[in-house]
């Protein structure tokens, strides 16, 4: 299953690359079908997210092409809606091929989609809104069977915000009959990115505000070469473990607005940071001030970088309260932690994290992709050598982690 040892208590000091965004890359890559032409995703990160995702389109019928970092998609000969049981349990992201494969095919068959448990992840939301879109469901054997005569446009509210219901609405309406109106859709950059994307193919989507969205119904997309945006999840990753460990580093790849998360740490006056286009120079000065966040839709707190925070937490002043709003089941990091000395409480959905805590190497357990990525920076924290296992969830999004931690002086390696 593979495993990180690391060696703490080291400051960092260097330069970094941050990734283009896995949670951008894998509905591009599903909406990359929606033409007969040829579609390049540049620079698509090697992660085991993707590489699965593209086994689900070959699988398919799709002819995928591979140049360095570039991938080319081709959907013209594709003979397949089927989603093989394996894969759709395999990730929870095979669920936007729904939405493309109906706006191909108009049908698909596909199994609950796995991925990290974190908690109940249902469709609801998907299926209802793209029962508004003239689309059926049945179930059979443990499938799910999606079928439409046509899409046909209509007025949407999601009644909560939702990036992947949003998502597969817009997907499922690039070719609707009129026009589609989905309003209290999630704003997250990468459903953003996802929208001008299918504009450069010839779709007609645009956010009306931060309130709704518009898909305009076209006959046909066309290819395109397309350089989706950087991950703003992996960029705050690093930039936690540097206010960690302490030192100085260069994040090249960031749009410092996707990361307004940190707003509350920069504010403290905890670091100097000088930000130049998409690079972000960044030195701790002195130590953080305790802090409370709740996690929830863009621009809010991202669940994506809570466990991550929990560790900060245990580095700050004070005592920290994290409130998890998104998912019932993303503290598995927590008692991982405790073997580590961390003091951490968490009652109802709250984390209270007591801060100025010496962490200690020990024996660790990754038990999905977040949690994972915040063991890796308590052992960079910690005193002495920690031993991350099960380092395939953190290599589902986190690309080259340890050479990219070995560039800003890390002693890690993974075996």
């Amino acid at each position: 299953m593979g495993e990180y040892l690391i060696d703490g208590g080291k400051q960092l000091y260097g330069s970094v690359n941050i990734s283009r965004a896995k949670n951008a890359v894998l509905p591009i890559l599903c909406a990359s079908i929606l033409t007969d032409e040829e579609v390049t995703v540049r620079e698509c990160p090697d992660i085991a997210d993707v590489n699965v995702m593209l086994d689900i389109l070959s699988s398919l019928g799709a002819r995928i092409k591979k140049d360095g970092k570039d991938v080319t998609i081709c959907g013209k000969y594709m003979n397949s809606c089927e989603i093989d049981k394996f894969y759709a349990c395999k990730m929870r992201s095979s669920v936007f091929l729904i939405g493309a494969l109906l706006s191909r095919f108009g049908r698909i068959s596909t199994y609950m989609p796995g991925g990290c448990d974190i908690g109940a992840r249902p469709i609801d939301l998907h299926i209802k809104a793209l029962s508004e879109l003239n689309t059926f469901v049945c179930y059979e054997d443990g499938r799910m069977l999606f079928c439409t005569e046509g899409i046909k446009g209509n007025n949407i509210t999601l009644p909560i915000k939702s990036v992947g219901a949003t998502e597969n609405v817009i997907l499922a309406s690039v070719f609707c009959e009129g026009e589609t109106v989905l309003n209290n859709p999630a704003l997250e950059p990468e459903v953003v990115d996802l929208a001008y994307f299918l504009n450069s193919m010839g779709a007609k989507v645009k956010f009306i505000g931060k309130k709704k969205v518009v898909i305009k119904g076209v006959k046909k997309l066309h290819g395109t070469v397309y350089l989706p945006i950087y991950d703003r999840i992996e960029a705050g990753s690093y930039i936690t473990a540097l206010l960690c460990c302490g030192g100085m580093a260069e994040i090249k790849g960031i749009d410092y607005k996707n990361i307004s998360f940190f707003n509350k740490i920069f504010i403290n006056n905890t670091c100097k940071i000088v930000i130049s286009n998409d690079i972000i120079n960044i030195r701790k000065i002195k130590d953080l001030k305790s802090f409370d966040f709740v996690t929830g839709s863009f621009p809010m707190f991202p669940t994506d970088m809570q466990a991550q925070f929990t560790v900060l937490g245990c580095s700050a002043q004070g005592v920290s309260h994290i409130r998890e709003e998104v998912f019932e089941n993303r503290f598995t990091h927590v008692e991982e932690l405790k073997k580590m000395g961390a003091d951490i409480l968490v009652k109802d959905n709250v984390a209270f994290v007591r801060g100025k805590t010496e962490l200690y190497g020990n024996t660790v357990y990754a038990k999905d992709l977040r949690g994972g990525a915040s063991l890796v920076i308590a052992g960079l924290y910690a005193e002495g050598r920690t031993v991350v296992k099960n380092s395939y969830h953190i290599e589902r999004g986190y690309e080259e982690l340890e050479k990219k931690l070995t560039l800003l002086g890390a002693r890690i390696k993974k075996v």
